[in-house]
């Protein structure tokens, strides 16, 4: 059954501003599209609205037309948001899918409200001296997006019980975000590494851009790079702790989703830790192997006998 159809979106316009939302999380999210194949149809559609909101707002502060101030960008963005919590439903399709996606499950206003303010975050903050600095930020730009994800997922206990797993979830994938793309971070003049940590290993942000610009290795960022590494892995146990809390027919989603991007962390390693200059991914058959099996189980499973 169309995914839309299962959910019940009839209206053509939110049909089309849910299919644009679609059409973004498969364009930019490879990962998370390819684990919310493993949902019911009738929540996928939710999954790839809040996708392109968070993508949206993202992109606007990462790479902001010629031109435009980020800053008024995301004010606007804010602007609309109390559109959507007032009841209205914004022109622009994303938010128009957000819209009804708020409604449908009941996502919290200050859960969004978190999401813009890590984003502006991004505007004004080079860098952190210490996890507990950086905290802020990760529960904005990352753990809001697993608890706006779990009302969507759905859970067999009451839903704040499987709260801390779901934020662990968007924390453990930033971390991983954050190792990936250290390069990218510092052409941007970011650095999520908190530096505190760096210097423990005698590395600072020249040390970095040094081996970045010359792509030259350096045991002393490999060896920082191998301790987040660690603790990012611990961060995504405490997420797979919250899997049994899930309603059953979404564990496949969330399992493989963190089987696939824990796996990034196991590309890193297996590159030595020489991520300024190269981007750690994980190979399409590496990909299909762990989605199809799931996805095959889910096509040979009788309608009438998948969980309502």
């Amino acid at each position: 059954m169309n995914e839309l159809d299962a959910a019940g979106i009839a209206e053509p316009a939110l049909r089309a501003a849910y299919t644009e939302c679609r059409r973004i999380n498969a364009h930019h999210g490879r990962t998370f599209f390819l684990a919310t194949r493993l949902l019911p149809a009738r929540a996928r559609p939710a999954a790839h609205a809040l996708y392109g909101f968070a993508r949206m707002a993202d992109e606007l502060v990462d790479n902001p037309e010629p031109g435009t101030d980020p800053a008024v960008a995301l004010d606007k963005v804010a602007g609309l948001v109390d559109e959507v919590y007032d009841g209205g439903v914004p022109a622009d399709p994303v938010l128009a899918a957000l819209a009804d996606t708020v409604r449908r499950y009941d996502i919290r206003r200050d859960l969004v409200d978190a999401f813009l303010h890590s984003m502006r975050m991004d505007l004004t903050v080079a860098e952190y001296a210490t996890y507990a600095d950086l905290g802020e930020y990760i529960y904005g730009s990352a753990c809001v997006i697993g608890l706006q994800m779990l009302p969507v997922f759905g859970t067999v206990v009451p839903r704040e019980e499987a709260s801390p797993s779901a934020a662990a979830l968007g924390e453990a994938f930033q971390l991983t975000n954050f190792l990936r793309d250290v390069g990218e971070d510092l052409d941007r003049g970011r650095l999520y590494l908190p530096t505190e940590e760096l210097a423990a290993f005698g590395v600072d942000r020249a040390v970095l851009l040094d081996a970045r610009r010359n792509d030259r290795p350096d045991p002393r960022v490999r060896a920082a790079l191998a301790v987040a590494v660690s603790r990012t892995r611990a961060v995504y146990r405490r997420a797979e702790a919250g899997i049994p809390l899930l309603r059953p027919e979404s564990r496949p989603c969330v399992r493989t989703a963190i089987t696939l991007y824990e796996g990034i962390l196991d590309e890193i390693e297996a590159m030595d830790y020489a991520v300024l200059n190269r981007r750690a991914v994980v190979g399409n058959g590496r990909r299909i192997a762990v989605a199809l099996p799931a996805l095959a189980r889910r096509a040979l499973t009788p309608r009438s006998a998948r969980p309502r």
